[in-house]
């Protein structure tokens, strides 16, 4: 990972004041205009091996007193099991350029102690390749390898796509088995390189198309269910998807002109990366804890113009892509602010409140009505590091409200996107102007109709009359996330004071107003 994108610095007047909004109008749901599946991957994550993101975070090692299975601990399995992670990139991000596989496999006392030098750590490399499936496993999440294109070869990693994926006899095959797994491994995503114009090595656009091609012609998974023996070496449905590093517009252009001109037996990729954070004005000097209501509109300010990012990276894909064939992945995003204060820089340890929690479910809003092209995204990152989801102190576990927009946020996963017509309203802080509520609607894998809104207003409730054409409802029924202040958090030695609550709403009169409280994110489901 690095900084990419770095959205425009804010600047307010010394003094504003927050303005009366323009209300939202009736939200009316379009079901008989469904759109793209909105896919589960969506909802992905993304953990490092940076600060404690990965040791103490979710490795604790298997003689700890820390209740954990085979190393890897028990709480944050089983959190992350109740949020249906759906996919995890590893081992990187930046990490990724400089890292060898053969350092994490083997007796783990026998293992090399390397330098992180991107992060300047060292790693004892006990958590690799096996413990990295075995955690995937246990959260019941598919594997994202992003294989190092910048120190190493394409050989390097291709044997490391045998070493995992191979079920025949051969000498990686046997190595992985006497590793303690002999099934071979299906890896659902392999990055080719990871931010190739910065860390990666600060490759020109064309010559990493000529690394891309190398490597998108030998580097693949080799399990017999993702990449059946055939001619011309035509993929099976559930062949690892190549993606791609798409840095910026010339790096786009660059691999989706030579994408175009390919022949379809010699190489190929199905998806693009994108890598976008939110910064909050200058890099890494926003707090993420006693802000004031201008860091607060600013922040959500630079989250809105992911919208905007997406369209145009879209645009530019659609010029060799018009039937969207290679889905834009978004494998890096989320929320970067300055290192919470006694701790080391770079671990990029930060805190977590409801303003985080609403950017999330901004973005995640942002990524569903994009999902004709967006097919994958991973927050940065899981565990301790950036947006996480969980933070850990030794023994002790606390649950951020980003958290909670994800668990919210399940029924979305491969639901069929909705489109709706509204008006979200205006709020307005000093110079910055943006919508009161934004709302996303689909029909879940369930049957039902669900709803997430969001009112990113911090001082203003609203309430929002729900319509679904040609099919009235009758009740909502849901969970609400909101706290007394924008930038609450929770902690490790109090209740938490940021989580969701249950809201049921019945219509009066055949008619479904929903409450929105200020700084908000709601996501309901409609009862016929």
């Amino acid at each position: 990972m690095a900084g990419a994108a770095i959205s425009v610095v804010l600047t307010l007047p010394a003094i504003v004041l927050a303005q009366t909004p323009v209300a939202p109008g009736p939200l009316t749901v379009q079901v008989g205009r469904p759109g793209p599946v909105i896919n589960r991957d969506i909802f992905g994550q993304m953990s490092e091996h940076l600060g404690q993101g990965i040791y103490n975070g979710i490795w604790v090692g298997k003689d700890s007193k820390i209740p954990n299975v085979r190393g890897i601990r028990s709480d944050v399995v089983s959190a992350l099991r109740a949020i249906k992670v759906p996919v995890v990139r590893w081992p990187g991000g930046c990490f990724a350029d400089n890292y060898n596989w053969r350092d994490g496999v083997g007796p783990s006392d026998k293992r090399p102690v390397t330098l992180n030098a991107n992060w300047g750590l060292l790693e004892p490399n006990a958590f690799g390749t096996n413990e990295f499936m075995d955690f995937a496993n246990q959260i019941g999440a598919a594997a994202y390898v992003a294989v190092n294109i910048s120190t190493g070869s394409v050989q390097q990693a291709s044997d490391w796509l045998e070493y995992m994926t191979v079920d025949k006899p051969t000498t990686l095959e046997k190595e992985r088995a006497s590793d303690g797994h002999p099934a071979p491994y299906e890896v659902k995503y392999i990055g080719m390189g990871n931010e190739m114009s910065g860390c990666g090595g600060a490759m020109s656009p064309s010559d990493y198309v000529e690394h891309l091609k190398l490597y998108a012609s030998n580097v693949d998974s080799r399990n017999p269910d993702q990449a059946p023996a055939s001619l011309l070496r035509q993929r099976g449905p559930h062949a690892a998807m190549r993606v791609a590093d798409g840095t910026d517009d010339d790096y786009i252009d660059a691999v989706m002109r030579a994408w175009q001109g390919h022949q379809s037996w010699s190489w190929s990729i199905e998806g693009l990366s994108l890598h976008h954070y939110t910064w909050g004005g200058a890099a890494m000097s926003s707090p993420s804890t006693g802000f004031g209501e201008q860091q607060y509109a600013g922040l959500l300010k630079e989250t809105m113009e992911m919208e905007g990012l997406i369209a145009q990276r879209s645009a530019l894909m659609d010029k060799y892509d018009p039937k969207k064939s290679v889905a834009l992945i978004v494998d890096e995003w989320g929320v970067w602010l300055k290192p919470l204060p006694g701790t080391n820089p770079l671990f990029l340890r930060q805190q977590n409140s409801l303003r985080d929690a609403i950017a999330a479910s901004l973005n995640l809003n942002i990524f569903a009505r994009h999902a004709d092209r967006v097919r994958m995204t991973n927050i940065a990152q899981m565990v301790n590091v950036l947006q996480s989801m969980i933070l850990t102190d030794n023994a002790k576990m606390v649950l951020t409200p980003t958290y909670y927009v994800y668990k919210m946020y399940v029924p979305f996963q491969d639901a069929q996107f909705i489109p709706i017509s509204f008006q979200g309203g205006l709020y307005t802080f000093g110079n910055i102007t943006l919508p009161q509520v934004d709302a996303i609607a689909a029909r879940g894998k369930d049957g039902k109709i669900w709803l997430a809104l969001t009112n990113l207003d911090p001082d203003h409730d609203v309430d929002i009359t729900i319509d679904v054409a040609g099919a009235p409802a009758q009740a909502a029924v849901g969970q609400v996330l909101t706290a007394a202040r924008v930038d609450a958090v929770n902690t490790f030695d109090a209740p938490p004071e940021v989580m969701p609550k249950p809201v049921i709403t019945q219509a009066v009169d055949g008619k479904l107003v929903l409450y929105l409280p200020s700084k908000s994110v709601t996501v309901v489901f409609l009862q016929p």
